[in-house]
Protein backbone atom coordinates (compact mmCIF):
# COMPACT_ATOMS: atom_id res chain seq x y z
CA UNK A 1 0.00 0.00 0.00
CA UNK A 2 1.23 3.41 -0.81
CA UNK A 3 0.69 6.61 1.42
CA UNK A 4 0.90 9.96 0.28
CA UNK A 5 3.31 12.57 1.84
CA UNK A 6 0.98 13.45 4.40
CA UNK A 7 -0.94 10.21 5.52
CA UNK A 8 1.55 7.80 7.33
CA UNK A 9 3.59 9.72 9.22
CA UNK A 10 4.50 10.06 12.85
CA UNK A 11 7.85 9.85 14.28
CA UNK A 12 8.98 7.55 16.72
CA UNK A 13 12.45 7.41 17.92
CA UNK A 14 15.48 5.70 19.69
CA UNK A 15 13.75 2.94 21.74
CA UNK A 16 10.63 3.98 22.63
CA UNK A 17 6.80 2.24 23.09
CA UNK A 18 3.41 3.54 22.50
CA UNK A 19 0.89 3.19 25.44
CA UNK A 20 -2.42 3.34 24.82
CA UNK A 21 -4.84 5.62 27.20
CA UNK A 22 -7.83 3.66 29.18
CA UNK A 23 -9.86 5.45 26.71
CA UNK A 24 -11.78 3.12 24.88
CA UNK A 25 -12.78 3.41 20.94
CA UNK A 26 -16.38 4.22 20.27
CA UNK A 27 -18.51 1.61 19.17
CA UNK A 28 -20.26 1.29 16.01
CA UNK A 29 -23.56 0.80 15.94
CA UNK A 30 -27.22 1.41 14.34
CA UNK A 31 -26.57 5.08 14.69
CA UNK A 32 -23.14 5.68 14.72
CA UNK A 33 -23.27 5.95 10.77
CA UNK A 34 -19.55 4.50 10.11
CA UNK A 35 -16.74 2.70 11.60
CA UNK A 36 -15.50 2.61 15.18
CA UNK A 37 -13.75 5.48 16.20
CA UNK A 38 -9.75 5.61 17.58
CA UNK A 39 -9.02 6.36 21.29
CA UNK A 40 -8.82 9.81 22.41
CA UNK A 41 -5.45 9.66 23.28
CA UNK A 42 -2.64 6.85 22.58
CA UNK A 43 0.60 7.29 24.74
CA UNK A 44 3.48 6.85 23.06
CA UNK A 45 6.58 5.89 24.94
CA UNK A 46 9.81 6.16 23.18
CA UNK A 47 12.64 3.62 25.00
CA UNK A 48 15.73 4.77 23.93
CA UNK A 49 19.68 5.27 24.59
CA UNK A 50 19.80 9.22 25.88
CA UNK A 51 22.25 8.51 27.99
CA UNK A 52 25.67 5.71 27.63
CA UNK A 53 27.74 4.45 25.17
CA UNK A 54 25.32 5.18 22.22
CA UNK A 55 23.69 8.32 23.34
CA UNK A 56 24.59 10.06 20.12
CA UNK A 57 22.43 7.32 18.56
CA UNK A 58 20.02 7.92 20.66
CA UNK A 59 19.72 11.65 19.63
CA UNK A 60 19.74 11.06 16.21
CA UNK A 61 16.71 9.13 16.34
CA UNK A 62 14.93 11.27 18.45
CA UNK A 63 15.58 14.30 16.51
CA UNK A 64 14.26 12.17 13.30
CA UNK A 65 11.25 11.20 15.37
CA UNK A 66 10.33 14.50 16.51
CA UNK A 67 10.57 15.92 13.12
CA UNK A 68 8.96 12.76 11.39
CA UNK A 69 5.63 13.44 14.27
CA UNK A 70 5.60 16.89 13.23
CA UNK A 71 5.85 16.04 9.55
CA UNK A 72 3.01 13.41 9.49
CA UNK A 73 0.57 14.95 11.70
CA UNK A 74 0.98 18.96 10.16
CA UNK A 75 2.31 19.63 13.67
CA UNK A 76 -1.24 18.48 15.40
CA UNK A 77 0.11 15.43 16.59
CA UNK A 78 -3.10 13.86 16.64
CA UNK A 79 -3.93 11.17 13.99
CA UNK A 80 -7.62 11.09 12.82
CA UNK A 81 -8.44 13.32 16.23
CA UNK A 82 -6.36 10.94 18.54
CA UNK A 83 -3.98 13.09 20.51
CA UNK A 84 -0.22 11.27 20.55
CA UNK A 85 1.16 11.86 23.94
CA UNK A 86 4.78 11.05 24.26
CA UNK A 87 6.66 9.48 26.40
CA UNK A 88 10.55 9.51 26.91
CA UNK A 89 12.53 6.60 28.57
CA UNK A 90 16.38 6.50 29.02
CA UNK A 91 17.07 3.13 28.42
CA UNK A 92 21.24 4.11 28.40
CA UNK A 93 21.80 0.89 26.24
CA UNK A 94 21.29 -1.47 29.21
CA UNK A 95 19.54 -4.32 28.38
CA UNK A 96 18.48 -5.09 31.76
CA UNK A 97 16.87 -1.30 31.84
CA UNK A 98 15.42 -1.65 29.01
CA UNK A 99 13.27 -4.85 30.49
CA UNK A 100 12.31 -2.93 33.46
CA UNK A 101 11.02 0.36 31.33
CA UNK A 102 9.56 -1.78 28.86
CA UNK A 103 7.51 -4.21 31.28
CA UNK A 104 6.91 -0.67 33.72
CA UNK A 105 5.16 0.80 30.28
CA UNK A 106 3.37 -2.36 29.60
CA UNK A 107 1.74 -2.53 32.96
CA UNK A 108 0.68 1.37 32.15
CA UNK A 109 -1.07 -0.17 28.98
CA UNK A 110 1.68 0.69 26.30
CA UNK A 111 0.30 -1.61 23.30
CA UNK A 112 3.02 -0.01 20.87
CA UNK A 113 6.93 -0.26 21.73
CA UNK A 114 9.23 1.31 19.67
CA UNK A 115 13.67 2.13 19.59
CA UNK A 116 16.53 0.43 20.46
CA UNK A 117 19.87 1.38 19.11
CA UNK A 118 21.66 -1.08 21.00
CA UNK A 119 20.88 -4.26 19.17
CA UNK A 120 21.12 -6.04 22.88
CA UNK A 121 18.35 -4.19 23.89
CA UNK A 122 16.47 -4.24 20.72
CA UNK A 123 16.14 -8.43 21.70
CA UNK A 124 15.17 -8.32 25.16
CA UNK A 125 12.15 -5.94 24.36
CA UNK A 126 11.35 -8.24 21.36
CA UNK A 127 10.95 -10.68 23.54
CA UNK A 128 9.10 -8.61 25.82
CA UNK A 129 6.43 -7.56 22.96
CA UNK A 130 5.92 -10.88 22.30
CA UNK A 131 5.18 -12.37 25.28
CA UNK A 132 3.10 -9.93 26.18
CA UNK A 133 1.54 -9.19 22.17
CA UNK A 134 2.47 -5.50 21.98
CA UNK A 135 4.04 -3.80 18.62
CA UNK A 136 7.48 -3.10 18.91
CA UNK A 137 8.95 -1.61 16.17
CA UNK A 138 13.48 -1.33 16.54
CA UNK A 139 15.08 1.69 15.73
CA UNK A 140 18.61 1.93 14.76
CA UNK A 141 19.68 -1.92 16.22
CA UNK A 142 21.12 -3.50 13.05
CA UNK A 143 21.51 -7.01 14.44
CA UNK A 144 19.80 -9.24 11.30
CA UNK A 145 18.89 -11.33 14.16
CA UNK A 146 16.12 -8.48 15.11
CA UNK A 147 14.39 -9.46 11.42
CA UNK A 148 11.73 -12.50 11.80
CA UNK A 149 12.82 -13.04 15.65
CA UNK A 150 8.36 -12.68 16.31
CA UNK A 151 5.27 -11.42 14.81
CA UNK A 152 5.01 -8.30 16.38
CA UNK A 153 8.20 -7.20 16.27
CA UNK A 154 9.19 -4.53 13.30
CA UNK A 155 12.35 -2.36 12.39
CA UNK A 156 12.45 1.55 11.06
CA UNK A 157 16.15 1.11 10.20
CA UNK A 158 18.66 -1.29 7.86
CA UNK A 159 20.25 -4.37 9.37
CA UNK A 160 23.72 -5.89 9.07
CA UNK A 161 22.73 -8.11 5.72
CA UNK A 162 22.25 -4.59 3.82
CA UNK A 163 25.53 -2.97 4.64
CA UNK A 164 27.46 -5.89 3.97
CA UNK A 165 25.36 -6.67 0.58
CA UNK A 166 26.17 -3.07 -0.42
CA UNK A 167 30.08 -3.30 0.29
CA UNK A 168 29.57 -6.59 -2.34
CA UNK A 169 28.19 -3.78 -5.13
CA UNK A 170 31.71 -2.56 -5.08
CA UNK A 171 32.78 -5.52 -7.20
CA UNK A 172 30.76 -5.88 -10.48
CA UNK A 173 30.77 -9.78 -10.27
CA UNK A 174 31.05 -10.85 -7.05
CA UNK A 175 31.29 -14.71 -8.14
CA UNK A 176 34.59 -16.40 -8.49
CA UNK A 177 36.02 -13.36 -6.36
CA UNK A 178 38.03 -13.42 -3.17
CA UNK A 179 37.16 -11.15 -0.05
CA UNK A 180 38.81 -10.70 2.98
CA UNK A 181 37.24 -10.14 6.23
CA UNK A 182 39.18 -7.71 8.78
CA UNK A 183 37.55 -7.58 12.13
CA UNK A 184 37.69 -7.76 15.50
CA UNK A 185 38.13 -11.44 16.83
CA UNK A 186 34.98 -10.75 19.26
CA UNK A 187 30.97 -11.04 18.75
CA UNK A 188 31.44 -8.26 16.30
CA UNK A 189 33.52 -9.21 14.12
CA UNK A 190 32.72 -12.77 13.87
CA UNK A 191 29.14 -12.04 13.17
CA UNK A 192 30.15 -9.16 10.30
CA UNK A 193 32.46 -12.31 9.49
CA UNK A 194 29.64 -14.91 9.16
CA UNK A 195 27.21 -11.78 7.25
CA UNK A 196 29.76 -11.83 4.46
CA UNK A 197 30.31 -15.83 4.35
CA UNK A 198 26.26 -16.00 4.32
CA UNK A 199 25.71 -13.27 1.46
CA UNK A 200 28.94 -12.73 -0.43
CA UNK A 201 29.19 -16.12 -0.26
CA UNK A 202 26.18 -17.19 -1.33
CA UNK A 203 27.22 -15.37 -4.26
CA UNK A 204 29.76 -17.01 -5.32
CA UNK A 205 32.57 -15.50 -3.04
CA UNK A 206 35.61 -17.22 -1.58
CA UNK A 207 35.59 -15.69 2.05
CA UNK A 208 39.64 -15.31 3.90
CA UNK A 209 38.64 -13.87 7.73
CA UNK A 210 41.92 -11.95 9.62
CA UNK A 211 40.56 -11.77 13.14
CA UNK A 212 42.50 -9.61 15.66
CA UNK A 213 42.38 -9.97 19.06
CA UNK A 214 41.13 -6.60 21.10
CA UNK A 215 43.49 -6.52 23.04
CA UNK A 216 46.28 -5.71 20.32
CA UNK A 217 47.82 -2.84 19.86
CA UNK A 218 50.17 -3.35 16.76
CA UNK A 219 48.51 -3.84 14.12
CA UNK A 220 51.35 -4.28 11.22
CA UNK A 221 51.90 -7.96 11.34
CA UNK A 222 47.37 -8.14 10.18
CA UNK A 223 47.68 -5.98 7.94
CA UNK A 224 50.37 -7.89 6.22
CA UNK A 225 48.10 -10.80 5.90
CA UNK A 226 44.97 -8.71 4.95
CA UNK A 227 47.84 -8.48 1.80
CA UNK A 228 49.16 -12.01 1.74
CA UNK A 229 45.33 -12.56 1.05
CA UNK A 230 45.80 -11.18 -2.74
CA UNK A 231 41.90 -10.41 -2.13
CA UNK A 232 39.80 -8.69 -4.67
CA UNK A 233 38.34 -6.67 -1.84
CA UNK A 234 38.79 -5.76 1.89
CA UNK A 235 36.08 -5.46 4.01
CA UNK A 236 36.54 -3.95 7.37
CA UNK A 237 34.69 -4.16 10.34
CA UNK A 238 35.90 -2.69 13.38
CA UNK A 239 35.16 -0.71 16.41
CA UNK A 240 36.20 1.45 19.48
CA UNK A 241 39.64 3.10 20.52
CA UNK A 242 41.90 1.12 17.87
CA UNK A 243 40.22 2.26 15.04
CA UNK A 244 42.61 5.03 14.10
CA UNK A 245 45.58 2.87 14.49
CA UNK A 246 44.18 -0.11 12.82
CA UNK A 247 43.65 2.57 9.41
CA UNK A 248 47.40 3.31 10.32
CA UNK A 249 48.77 0.17 10.04
CA UNK A 250 46.77 -0.64 6.83
CA UNK A 251 47.74 2.71 4.90
CA UNK A 252 51.27 2.25 6.25
CA UNK A 253 51.87 -1.39 4.26
CA UNK A 254 50.54 -0.24 1.16
CA UNK A 255 47.20 -1.99 1.37
CA UNK A 256 45.08 0.37 -0.45
CA UNK A 257 47.89 0.85 -3.18
CA UNK A 258 46.93 -2.99 -3.77
CA UNK A 259 43.52 -3.82 -3.13
CA UNK A 260 40.10 -1.51 -2.88
CA UNK A 261 39.26 -1.69 0.52
CA UNK A 262 35.42 -1.31 2.02
CA UNK A 263 34.20 -0.26 4.99
CA UNK A 264 30.59 1.10 6.47
CA UNK A 265 30.86 4.67 6.95
CA UNK A 266 29.31 5.93 10.45
CA UNK A 267 27.81 8.77 11.57
CA UNK A 268 29.64 12.71 11.26
CA UNK A 269 31.89 12.04 14.49
CA UNK A 270 33.53 9.44 12.81
CA UNK A 271 34.50 11.28 9.03
CA UNK A 272 37.77 12.70 10.94
CA UNK A 273 38.91 9.15 12.39
CA UNK A 274 40.31 7.98 9.26
CA UNK A 275 43.50 9.53 8.73
CA UNK A 276 45.78 9.30 5.69
CA UNK A 277 42.99 6.62 4.66
CA UNK A 278 40.49 8.94 4.62
CA UNK A 279 40.30 9.42 0.60
CA UNK A 280 41.19 5.87 -0.19
CA UNK A 281 38.44 4.18 1.56
CA UNK A 282 35.28 2.87 0.01
CA UNK A 283 32.32 3.06 2.39
CA UNK A 284 29.52 1.56 2.06
CA UNK A 285 26.68 3.81 3.81
CA UNK A 286 22.97 3.61 5.38
CA UNK A 287 22.60 7.69 5.34
CA UNK A 288 23.83 10.64 5.47
CA UNK A 289 21.99 14.35 4.58
CA UNK A 290 22.94 14.73 1.19
CA UNK A 291 22.51 11.14 0.02
CA UNK A 292 18.80 11.58 -0.63
CA UNK A 293 16.96 13.83 -2.97
CA UNK A 294 13.47 13.94 -2.02
CA UNK A 295 11.17 16.41 -1.08
CA UNK A 296 11.04 13.63 2.58
CA UNK A 297 14.16 14.22 3.31
CA UNK A 298 14.32 18.17 2.58
CA UNK A 299 11.67 18.23 4.88
CA UNK A 300 13.66 16.06 7.59
CA UNK A 301 17.23 18.03 6.97
CA UNK A 302 14.32 21.36 7.07
CA UNK A 303 13.11 20.70 10.37
CA UNK A 304 15.96 18.87 11.76
CA UNK A 305 18.60 21.96 11.65
CA UNK A 306 15.40 24.33 12.50
CA UNK A 307 15.33 22.75 15.55
CA UNK A 308 19.18 22.79 16.43
CA UNK A 309 19.85 19.83 15.61
CA UNK A 310 22.09 17.77 12.85
CA UNK A 311 20.58 15.40 10.33
CA UNK A 312 22.80 12.14 10.79
CA UNK A 313 23.35 8.59 10.32
CA UNK A 314 20.29 7.40 12.43
CA UNK A 315 17.90 10.20 11.92
CA UNK A 316 15.67 8.75 9.66
CA UNK A 317 15.25 6.17 11.34
CA UNK A 318 13.62 7.84 13.85
CA UNK A 319 11.44 9.81 11.08
CA UNK A 320 10.58 6.41 9.89
CA UNK A 321 9.15 4.97 12.85
CA UNK A 322 7.10 8.07 13.05
CA UNK A 323 6.42 7.24 9.71
CA UNK A 324 5.60 3.51 10.72
CA UNK A 325 3.60 4.40 14.23
CA UNK A 326 1.34 7.10 12.46
CA UNK A 327 0.25 4.27 10.04
CA UNK A 328 -0.43 1.24 12.85
CA UNK A 329 -2.33 4.32 14.87
CA UNK A 330 -4.38 5.30 12.28
CA UNK A 331 -5.49 1.54 10.75
CA UNK A 332 -5.35 -0.20 13.67
CA UNK A 333 -7.36 2.02 16.14
CA UNK A 334 -4.66 0.84 19.19
CA UNK A 335 -5.66 -2.54 18.69
CA UNK A 336 -2.52 -4.46 18.09
CA UNK A 337 -3.65 -7.55 15.49
CA UNK A 338 -4.73 -4.97 13.32
CA UNK A 339 -1.66 -2.40 13.96
CA UNK A 340 0.58 -5.57 12.73
CA UNK A 341 -1.44 -6.00 9.94
CA UNK A 342 -1.34 -2.15 9.16
CA UNK A 343 2.11 -2.36 9.08
CA UNK A 344 2.81 -5.64 6.69
CA UNK A 345 3.95 -5.11 3.06
CA UNK A 346 3.86 -0.66 3.79
CA UNK A 347 5.02 0.98 1.76
CA UNK A 348 5.63 4.77 2.11
CA UNK A 349 8.19 7.65 1.10
CA UNK A 350 10.47 7.76 3.67
CA UNK A 351 13.60 10.01 3.84
CA UNK A 352 15.89 7.59 1.83
CA UNK A 353 12.44 7.09 -0.89
CA UNK A 354 10.50 3.88 -1.32
CA UNK A 355 10.64 2.46 1.66
CA UNK A 356 9.08 -1.65 2.33
CA UNK A 357 8.29 -3.05 5.44
CA UNK A 358 8.50 -6.73 4.10
CA UNK A 359 5.27 -8.59 5.59
CA UNK A 360 6.99 -12.12 5.57
CA UNK A 361 9.97 -10.99 7.82
CA UNK A 362 9.58 -7.14 8.74
CA UNK A 363 13.13 -6.52 7.52
CA UNK A 364 12.84 -2.91 6.13
CA UNK A 365 13.58 -3.03 2.35
CA UNK A 366 15.41 0.55 1.85
CA UNK A 367 18.38 1.87 -0.52
CA UNK A 368 21.59 2.20 0.64
CA UNK A 369 24.79 4.33 -0.52
CA UNK A 370 28.33 4.36 -2.00
CA UNK A 371 30.30 6.99 -0.33
CA UNK A 372 33.97 8.81 -0.69
CA UNK A 373 35.88 11.26 1.73
CA UNK A 374 36.81 14.53 0.41
CA UNK A 375 38.80 17.02 2.32
CA UNK A 376 36.70 19.96 2.85
CA UNK A 377 37.62 22.79 5.28
CA UNK A 378 40.31 21.12 7.08
CA UNK A 379 38.37 18.17 7.98
CA UNK A 380 36.21 15.62 5.83
CA UNK A 381 32.81 15.22 4.20
CA UNK A 382 31.21 12.77 2.96
CA UNK A 383 30.27 12.84 -1.35
CA UNK A 384 27.88 10.21 -3.04
CA UNK A 385 29.34 7.68 -5.83
CA UNK A 386 26.51 6.03 -6.54
CA UNK A 387 23.04 5.14 -4.99
CA UNK A 388 21.65 1.36 -4.57
CA UNK A 389 19.01 0.25 -5.52
CA UNK A 390 16.94 -1.04 -2.72
CA UNK A 391 16.03 -5.09 -4.11
CA UNK A 392 20.04 -5.14 -4.73
CA UNK A 393 20.20 -5.24 -1.07
CA UNK A 394 17.93 -7.11 0.31
CA UNK A 395 18.35 -9.57 3.07
CA UNK A 396 17.41 -12.78 2.56
CA UNK A 397 14.03 -13.96 3.55
CA UNK A 398 14.37 -15.06 7.52
CA UNK A 399 13.42 -18.46 7.88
Amino acid sequence: MRIGKKLAFGALVASTALVLSACAPAASGPDSGGEAEGPASVTVGILTSETGPLAGYGAQYLDGFKAGLDYATDGTGEVDGTKLDIKYVDDAGDPDKAVTAAKDLIGQGVTLLAGSASSGVAAVVAEQAAQNKVLFISGPAAADAITGINDYTFRSGRQSAQDVATAGTFLDDISGKTVAVLAQNNAFGQGNVAAVEAILGAKGASVTPVLVAEDVTEFTPFATQVLDTKADLVFVAWAGATTGAMWQAMSQQGVFDSMPVVTGLGDSATFGAYGEASEKISFLNHYFAGAPDNEVNTAMVQAVEEAGGTPDLFTPDGFNAALMVVQAVKEGKGDVDAMIASLNDFTFDGPKGTTTVRGSDHALIQEMYQVKLVAKDGSFAPELVATVAADDVAPAEAK
